[in-house]
Formats: C-alpha cells, sequence, structure tokens
C-alpha cells in the first residue's frame, strides 16, 4: 500500500466491525488506524449483548429453578441491584482488553469524533486532520427515539441495563428484540410491565406461532400488551410519568423505556459532503465488495444496507472479510454464511436459515418437533418446546427455527448442517456428546 498518507486502512469506530479484522490486518504489517468517540468495542460489548445477556443469566435460572418444583427447596429470587453490579463487573474489563488487542497488533486509536473532509481525510474533534488510503465506516446503529413531545422522558436500552433499582412499573414502548427481552427481565424481577405496540405484531422477523405462544406466557406471568397504541406524548405527572396514547387513554407508570428500534449512527460523520450515498433509515449502501458509492471508502457491520440480520456475528464476518481483502488474501466479492439470530426471551427462539415462510412459498419440507415431549427437554420441564425443520427435495437440512429454553444452542449445533449443505450419511457420521443439547439436535437433523 501507499506511505503518502498517515495510515493504509482507518476505521471509524471500534466495534464488531473494526476490531475482529483491524487486529489480524495490522498485525499483517498493514498501517492501522482506529478512530473511537466514546468506549472501545462500541455497543455489543459495553452496552448491548454481553451486558444483556449477563443480567439474563439470573432471569434464566430462576425460570429454570420454577419449573422444577419441588425438586428444588429454597427458590432463588433476582436481586436487581446486585443483578447489575454483577453485569458491570463483567463487562468493565472489556474495552482495556479490547484496546490491547489492537495495539498489540499495532494499531493505533485516535480518540474523538471523525467527520469526513474528503475521501481521504478526516477531521478529528474539528481541528485534527487524519489521512488513510481506505477509510471503513463502522459506526454501528444508535438507539431511535419517538418524535413526539416529551421524548425526552423516555430512556433508551443502556439506561434499562444501568438501573440499580428496577422501578415497580416500567412501560415499554416498542415490540422488537430490546422491547421483548428487557419485558421479559424485568417482569421476573418483579417489576409490573406494560408494552405499547404500534400494531399488534411482535418480533415480526421470527415465527409468529412461536413468537404468539412467548406473548401468551408473558402475558399469563402478568406483562399487559396493548396493541396499535399510537402513543402520542409523555409528561411528568409528579414523581411519575403519564403516557399519552390512543384515543384519549392514558397510563402512568415509573420508567420509560423507548424500544422503538436502533438507526444508523451518521450524525455529524459529512458523508453527503463526499459523495457516500446512504439513507438515514437503513444505513450507508455498499457494493458486493462492501465498497461505497466513494472507491476508497468502505463500511461494515450493522451501520450498512444489508439484506443480512443486524446482528454481531454478521459485523463479525464483514470485519473478517475485509482484513482479507485490504491484506490482499482475497478480490472475491463477499458471500455470506448462514448467519443465525436469536431473540434471548424466556423460552428463546433462535432460527438460520430457510425460515418456514420462505419454506412455504418454495414448497420445500417442513418438519415439526414436539420438543416438550423428548426426554432430554423433559429434564427442566420445558413447558414450550419446539422446532420447525426445512429441507430440500434431497434431503438437505436448509432450515430450522427453534423455540425452548436452549433454542440457541440447538441451532448452533445445526449450523455445519445447513451452511455446508451435509447429506444423511455426512450427518450420520456427527455424534454429539451425549447427553447434551447438541446430540439431541443432531439426531432429529
Amino acid at each position: 500500500m501507499t506511505t503518502k498518507f498517515d495510515f493504509d486502512v482507518l476505521y471509524i469506530g471500534a466495534g464488531h466491525a473494526t476490531f475482529d479484522g483491524a487486529a489480524p490486518l495490522a498485525a499483517t504489517g498493514v498501517s492501522v488506524g482506529v478512530i473511537e468517540s466514546g468506549l472501545i468495542g462500541g455497543t455489543c460489548p459495553n452496552r448491548g449483548c454481553n451486558a444483556k445477556i449477563t443480567l439474563d443469566e439470573a432471569v434464566k435460572i430462576t425460570r429454570e429453578a420454577d419449573r422444577l418444583g419441588t425438586v428444588l427447596k429454597n427458590h432463588p429470587q433476582i436481586d436487581w441491584t446486585a443483578n447489575v453490579a454483577h453485569k458491570q463487573s463483567i463487562i468493565d474489563p472489556l474495552p482495556q482488553g479490547l484496546t490491547a488487542r489492537l495495539e498489540d497488533a499495532g494499531a493505533k486509536i485516535i480518540k474523538g469524533h471523525a467527520q469526513f473532509k474528503d475521501a481521504h481525510t478526516v477531521t478529528i474533534n474539528g481541528n485534527q486532520d487524519v489521512t488513510a488510503e481506505k477509510i471503513v465506516i463502522a459506526t454501528g446503529l444508535k438507539p431511535h427515539r419517538l418524535a413526539i413531545p416529551g421524548t425526552e422522558l423516555a430512556h433508551d436500552s443502556e439506561a434499562f441495563m444501568n438501573l440499580t433499582q428496577l422501578p415497580d412499573h416500567l412501560t415499554i414502548v416498542g415490540g422488537g428484540y430490546i422491547g421483548m427481552e428487557f419485558a421479559t427481565m424485568a417482569n421476573e424481577a418483579g417489576a409490573a410491565v406494560t408494552v405499547l405496540l404500534r400494531g399488534d405484531t411482535v418480533l415480526r422477523k421470527f415465527y409468529q406461532p412461536f413468537v404468539q405462544k412467548v406473548v401468551a406466557d408473558l402475558k399469563q406471568r402478568g406483562v399487559t400488551f396493548i396493541t396499535n397504541a399510537n402513543v402520542q406524548s409523555f409528561e411528568q405527572a409528579g414523581d411519575q410519568y403519564r403516557v399519552n396514547y390512543g384515543d384519549h387513554q392514558q397510563l402512568t407508570t415509573d420508567w420509560i423505556l423507548d424500544a422503538t428500534g436502533r438507526i444508523p449512527n451518521l450524525d455529524g460523520l459529512g458523508l453527503t459532503k463526499v459523495g457516500v450515498q446512504f439513507d438515514a433509515r437503513t444505513g450507508v449502501q455498499v457494493n458486493d465488495h462492501l465498497q461505497t458509492t466513494v472507491a476508497n471508502i468502505y463500511a461494515a457491520g450493522d451501520v450498512i444496507q444489508s439484506d443480512q440480520p443486524k446482528v454481531t456475528p454478521a459485523a463479525y464476518f464483514e470485519s473478517k472479510y475485509l482484513m482479507q481483502l485490504f491484506s490482499g488474501q482475497t478480490t472475491a466479492p463477499i458471500q455470506f454464511p448462514t448467519i443465525p439470530t436469536v431473540v434471548f426471551t424466556s423460552p428463546r427462539i433462535a432460527q438460520a436459515g430457510v425460515t418456514v415462510e420462505q419454506a412455504a412459498a418454495q414448497g420445500l419440507k417442513v418438519t415439526t418437533n414436539d420438543l416438550a415431549n423428548y426426554w432430554y427437554y423433559q429434564v427442566d420441564r420445558e413447558p414450550l418446546a419446539q422446532s420447525k425443520q426445512v429441507h430440500d427435495a434431497a434431503g438437505h437440512l436448509v432450515g430450522v427455527t427453534e423455540m425452548s429454553d436452549q433454542a440457541e444452542n440447538a441451532v448452533n449445533a445445526l449450523l455445519p448442517a445447513i451452511e455446508f449443505k451435509m447429506d444423511r450419511n455426512q450427518v450420520n457420521r456427527l455424534i454429539g456428546l451425549f447427553p447434551t443439547i447438541g446430540y439431541a439436535a443432531w439426531h432429529r437433523a
């Protein structure tokens, strides 16, 4: 690469779309810079996946204890304050570790906010210019905020995960990943929870019969769902808050979570100035080499327009691909593997490959497995456990959707069969450890 710039490759943002590829790229001798205005690691390690799954661990344990009933004595209850403290102890060391990973490989970290000056130059905090032959936009997503009166009275997902005291009544606006996962947590930890939906569909990207079972279970546990809510405004009401919605309807609550989605984090980047095409709702336009409309500027992770799920595994794969592209290991377009997705409700819903809806449209075979009656799922008395498997005409497993407390592990176990289109003989040669969920999953494949 050329030496007339400060860096060969400059990344804007330090999340998974950056560090998974930037560190090994720097280790090859490529000059790498990373600009980050916040914590190294971005959303997932610091205020997303890692924090969420740590908080959820207590939920998973208390749910299992409830199911086992009289088998256990002195059933556990969640101490929310202690749970949040435990979460913080897990995530606090992560930025330092990721910083060391980048710097030990030879990358240079620059703290501050970047704005494009031209196609090869960004200005840091308005007073420092940095140049690079190639620049990667990896700024991820940020919380969407409702454009209604009183929107400043609501909070985002990071604020929820930092609550040292759980409010008595929590109102959640939105029925996506964040809304449903946090409704599950807050309900299990003892809060009264109301979920306000724009329409009447929850988790629209997941298999709806499974979603409806999860929602029915939450309702039975006391969570209130209000459909077609048409939230209009938030107001202060003494020490509480008032949500105005529907046809002159009101709801008084102790805390409001705006979980209406996440949007591309592009504020102040100056993309229009340099000709990078983007949409404020869907993200940065890229081609099959993750190249934007400006030849030397690339983008990766949740910030790009893509038909792949906006999840960490996709960002990881894109970052690794750019590492190979920039280091000369490939010139081929990106070819995505099967990217799985999961929502960490209780039970979870996980899926990979061809969906049930796609299978119906394509005329593929769909098999239903009632897992609640399978002995392994009876060990911890799972009442809601079912899977749908999709096979092509040749008998290859091409898709799976599972609802269970172990769905993420079952789907992980089946990914090789889907990705590599294993035939029946190949599948039969994969024997998992017994007794484990992996063995059970392969046995059904």
